[in-house]
């Protein structure tokens, strides 16, 4: 009886990668701009603070993951990154007190070490699943979404147990070393290494692969008054931190639940093109409706459900199309590649989000976010009409 060797990846040390860094953002998405509103900053300066990481990952996530096309291990990657993101978290409450450019400094270095992190977890996932037909992609990454939930959940109390200003940074960065530690002592690179490519030669991506990147990229982007500004203007129109991490907590339930039932859902409606379709729709309705609904409870945790297939959905069709269209040798360039126009989309929109809130508040954020969901739709429309008529494998996820 043949037996799994050690350093071989597997559903456990893959998921428990996830976890650790998911539980991380779990407390950064949605409590940052709290803390960078306690400390007395005005929208438009958190709004642009809260896209400078966006718009350094759209610089550092492809030429970072893309290092692991020339041979340089995916553990590495993580780990170095690790390391920088706990020692930037640590530094940022001091910067802050000597001024919000000192802190744009410390954030943007603590968003490029952390810009491979997500994008390599998922490379490694997507290279085991493909080596074995034991591990599902889908069910792998729903750690992550757990390890955010719970992160969620208990976020909310702390702060409202040791107040804002102290709770984020001394969270993060406890969060970030237990991540670094977690990765020293995980072998997950097996399996992961791409074949040789010759010299000079560099594989192309796909139109069609390119059309599903830019569609995830502008229904992710839709999500970004949600991000930037929800706990915001959920705490503006009344409702408690303890409230704001439950909003925040039936987003990624649903979207746990979605990892875990995807697999048993008919097979020609987990091709790229109806995931990433359909997670357009969920966002165009979520986005108009959190619009109107402002500190009522009952209809905002409702829309939050829809986060299961506007992030959810949106996300698995984009790393099934990557498994599905991506050439061997450019793996790693793809899925950086596919964070960096996500983060691009994304850095706009939370911009524009800054501008708008203080102009007309959270309603107009989220109104604004509407036209991104409509032009994913768009986009995934055509890159499945480019791609009919062509044989498509449906990858195993």
């Amino acid at each position: 009886m043949s037996q799994t060797s050690p350093t071989e990846p597997n559903a456990t040390r893959l998921s428990l990668l996830y976890a650790v860094v998911f539980v991380e953002i779990g407390i950064a998405m949605p409590f940052m701009p709290v803390w960078l509103k306690a400390l007395g900053l005005d929208a438009r300066i958190i709004g642009a603070l809260l896209a400078l990481p966006i718009a350094m990952k759209i610089i550092a996530t492809a030429p970072l993951v893309g290092l692991i096309d020339r041979g340089v291990a995916a553990r590495r990657l993580l780990l170095v990154g690790s390391v920088a993101v706990a020692a930037t978290y640590a530094l940022m409450p001091a910067g802050a007190a000597i001024g919000w450019p000192i802190l744009a400094v410390l954030v943007a270095v603590n968003a490029a070490a952390g810009a491979p992190l997500v994008p390599t977890i998922d490379y490694l996932t997507l290279a085991a699943v493909r080596h074995s037909k034991r591990l599902d992609y889908a069910r792998i990454r729903m750690a992550g979404s757990i390890g955010f939930l719970i992160a969620s959940l208990l976020g909310g109390a702390a702060l409202g147990a040791m107040g804002e200003r102290l709770a984020v940074p001394v969270l993060l960065t406890g969060l970030a070393l237990v991540a670094a530690i977690t990765i020293f002592a995980s072998p997950v690179d097996a399996h992961a290494a791409q074949p040789r490519i010759a010299p000079g030669t560099r594989p192309k991506l796909p139109r069609v692969l390119w059309l599903c990147i830019g569609a995830q990229a502008t229904i992710q982007a839709s999500h970004a008054a949600t991000y930037a500004f929800g706990s915001i203007h959920w705490q503006a129109s009344g409702i408690s931190a303890s409230w704001i991490g439950v909003l925040w907590a039936t987003g990624v339930a649903a979207e746990i639940v979605f990892f875990a039932t995807v697999g048993r859902w008919p097979a020609h409606w987990r091709t790229p093109f109806r995931l990433i379709g359909l997670g357009a729709v969920a966002s165009l309705i979520r986005v108009v409706g959190l619009s109107q609904v402002g500190g009522d409870l009952v209809p905002a945790l409702l829309l939050q459900t829809l986060h299961a297939f506007s992030f959810g959905a949106t996300q698995l069709g984009a790393m099934t199309a990557i498994s599905a269209f991506a050439p061997d040798g450019a793996r790693g360039r793809a899925q950086g590649l596919s964070s960096a126009v996500n983060a691009c989309a994304s850095a706009s929109a939370t911009i524009l989000c800054g501008v708008a809130y203080e102009a007309g508040g959270g309603s107009l954020a989220f109104a604004l976010m509407a036209p991104l969901a409509l032009s994913g739709l768009c986009l995934v429309s055509l890159s499945a009409r480019m791609a009919a008529g062509e044989p498509f494998t449906r990858p195993r996820l």
